[in-house]
Order: C-alpha cells, then structure tokens, then sequence
C-alpha cells in the first residue's frame, strides 16, 4: 500500500459534492482527513489518501478532472 498526503482545494461549484466520497469508493482509496475547512463558497481538506499507486493516480486524476485543485502537503509529488 501506497500514501498521499495532499491538500484539496474545492471550486465554489464542487463544495456540495461528494468528490471525496466519490474517489473514494470508485477508485478503493482510503481518505483520513488531517484538516479542513469549508464554507458555502471555498472548501480546502488535507487528507491523507491510502491505497495501490495505481488506484491513488487515478484517483487524484478524478479529482483533478471534476475542478478540485491537489497540492502535495508533505512536499513530495503528488502523482
């Protein structure tokens, strides 16, 4: 098993969503959420994401097609 800790940062228009739900159950990743902070117009979530390599690139790839900015937070690569 593979670990990703990154921080997400949501468009206003993906706030509402379950993206990370989502990811999660589509792409057998397991999230841990460190910090977040979400209002009705930004959302920002460290998370740590553990799964296969593969499953994580595609998963943050999800998250990144559906508008949500992932940053590394530890400074390794995200991908």
């Amino acid at each position: 098993m593979a670990t990703r800790r990154v921080t997400l940062v949501f468009p206003q228009e993906r706030v509402q969503e379950p993206v990370v739900f989502t990811m999660a159950k589509q792409f057998n990743i397991m999230p841990n959420i460190r910090r977040a902070r979400v209002t009705e117009t930004v959302g920002e979530m460290t998370l740590e994401l553990e799964g296969t390599e593969a499953d994580l690139v595609a998963g943050i790839k999800f998250l990144e097609s559906r508008g949500v900015k992932v940053e590394p937070a530890d400074g390794r690569t995200v991908i």
